[in-house]
C-alpha cells in the first residue's frame, strides 16, 4: 500500500542516491583525474576542454544540492543538462554500457531518473527552496 509518507521517502531516496552519484563523479574528475586530466579527456572525445570546469563544478554543486534537497527541481534539471551531454560520446558505442567505450544505456537511464526527480520535487527531509514565496 502506497501512502504519502512512503512516497515522500521514496522520492528522497531517489534524490539522495542521484545526488551522491553525481557528487562522486564530480569529485572523481576533480581529485582523481585532476582538472588537467579531465580537460584532456573532454578534448579527446571532441568536446572543448573548457567545458570540463563547469561540468566538474556542476556535478559537485548539483550533487550536493540534491543530497540536501536544496532547490531540487532546479538541481535535477541542471544535472539533466550534464547527462544529456554525457550521452553524446556514448552513442557510437551502442546500447550496453558494458560495450567498449560504454554504451548509451547508463547516461540515458540517469537522464530519465533526473527528469523524474525534477517532476517529483523534494520528497522528505529536504531543505527545499528558501527563496520561494510562502503563501
Amino acid at each position: 500500500m502506497t501512502d504519502a509518507i512512503t512516497t515522500s521517502r521514496a522520492i528522497a531516496l531517489l534524490r539522495v542516491t542521484s545526488g551522491s552519484l553525481l557528487l562522486t563523479h564530480g569529485l572523481t574528475k576533480l581529485v582523481v583525474f585532476t582538472p588537467a586530466g579531465t580537460v584532456g579527456f573532454f578534448e579527446s572525445i571532441g568536446f572543448p576542454g573548457i567545458l570540463a570546469y563547469p561540468v566538474m563544478a556542476g556535478e559537485i554543486a548539483l550533487g550536493f544540492a540534491l543530497i540536501v534537497g536544496f532547490m531540487t527541481r532546479w538541481a535535477a534539471l541542471g544535472a539533466l543538462v550534464i547527462m544529456i551531454g554525457a550521452i553524446i560520446p556514448h552513442l557510437s558505442a551502442g546500447f550496453s554500457f558494458s560495450n567498449p567505450g560504454g554504451g548509451w544505456e547508463y547516461p540515458v537511464f540517469w537522464a530519465v531518473t533526473l527528469l523524474a526527480q525534477a517532476m517529483f520535487g523534494d520528497g522528505a527531509y529536504a531543505i527545499g527552496n528558501p527563496f520561494a514565496k510562502k503563501v
